[in-house]
């Protein structure tokens, strides 16, 4: 293994910066990973404005990037080598900080097998959708055979969200979309009934598709408005979860859809501060879904395969918001 690596670091501009860094070592509970490919996702953009110096950033530079795939070369005191978790030459997809890099060290625990059936640049793309969404669904009390609303379905996310509930067996699912013509895509990736938000009034159409009654679960990556449409659109006793603010963050709610429909609210966001709690979902994501990524029923809709060395427009297309799917960067 060499001593050095190649990784892409935000806060010196507008755009990532490749530097050579020493190749990591694991510590315990670790593993160091080759990686083959690695993902980028909204907060990969929003953290290289952040910290953008030529536009009022801050200038702290830092190593950017959270979704990877590739082999396990190294690992580290008590990542569980020898009594069936990671051993060195595993292929792992993962999550981690740091992880546009040819080498990522990693958790043991946030790591997954790929399976045989999936390339490195479709598994890179999976376990932030994965346990993201599984998690979601999990919060919520989800099962088998309850409907469920996906706000915002067409974003990387999203997608896989939808893909997960028909894996898993949902009643009906009801996706949104600004845009008509994103209609077939949701169809295709398992939606029941798609409601375009730019014609229609999201409530009275998820109302319409569930005879009055409202869906069991809402998942709402949006926010705002949508957060709040996601309330009456509930039926008695249901649950709405928050995901992501696409829109933004700031919502006004009214407090009667929620106390008379005796509806939970829940808001999620998986980082790594609470490493056991996000191992767990992660495991759990892997136990329910690692069947139907094999067979093909869970895959992420990829946009675009570039390299390290056009990393710039890699990182133009995720803030023109146009990427249909994930964008990934193929790792030297």
């Amino acid at each position: 293994m060499p001593t050095t690596m190649t990784a892409l670091f935000g806060g010196t501009g507008p755009d990532w910066t490749p530097r050579q860094v020493p190749v990591p070592a694991p510590g315990p509970g670790q593993v160091v990973v080759r990686a083959r490919a690695v993902a980028l996702n909204n907060a990969d953009a929003s953290m290289l404005a952040a910290a953008d110096p030529t536009a009022g950033g801050t200038g702290e530079e830092y190593q950017a990037g959270f979704e990877f795939a590739g082999e396990i070369t190294a690992v580290g005191e008590g990542s569980g080598a020898g009594d069936g978790m990671p051993v060195a030459g595993t292929r792992v997809m993962g999550t981690a900080p740091g992880s546009f890099a040819q080498y990522v060290v990693a958790d043991h625990r946030h790591v997954l097998p790929v399976p045989d059936e999936l390339g490195y640049e479709e598994a890179c793309a999976l376990p932030t959708g994965l346990l993201t969404e599984h998690g979601a669904l999990a919060v919520a009390g989800f099962r088998a055979g309850q409907s469920v609303l996906i706000t915002g379905a067409t974003s990387s996310i999203g997608l896989i969200g939808v893909r997960i509930a028909r894996a898993l067996d949902a009643g009906r699912i009801i996706a949104t979309t600004r845009n008509a013509a994103k209609s077939e895509l949701l169809m295709n990736a398992g939606a029941d009934t798609v409601v375009v938000t730019g014609e229609q009034d999201m409530t009275q159409a998820v109302l319409a598709a569930t005879s009055g009654e409202g869906v069991d679960v809402a998942l709402d990556h949006v926010g705002g408005r949508a957060f709040a449409d996601c309330l009456p659109a509930t039926r008695t006793d249901g649950a709405v979860v928050n995901i992501g603010r696409l829109d933004r963050a700031a919502s006004t709610i009214d407090l009667d859809a929620l106390a008379y429909r005796h509806l939970r609210l829940h808001g999620v966001s998986f980082g790594f501060s609470r490493p056991a709690e996000l191992g767990r979902v992660i495991a759990t994501a892997g136990e329910r879904l690692l069947p139907a990524v094999a067979d093909g029923r869970v895959r992420p809709l990829i946009d675009s395969t570039l390299s390290f060395s056009t990393a710039a427009r890699a990182a133009a297309r995720l803030r023109s918001h146009q990427a249909h799917g994930k964008i990934i960067l193929s790792v030297p």
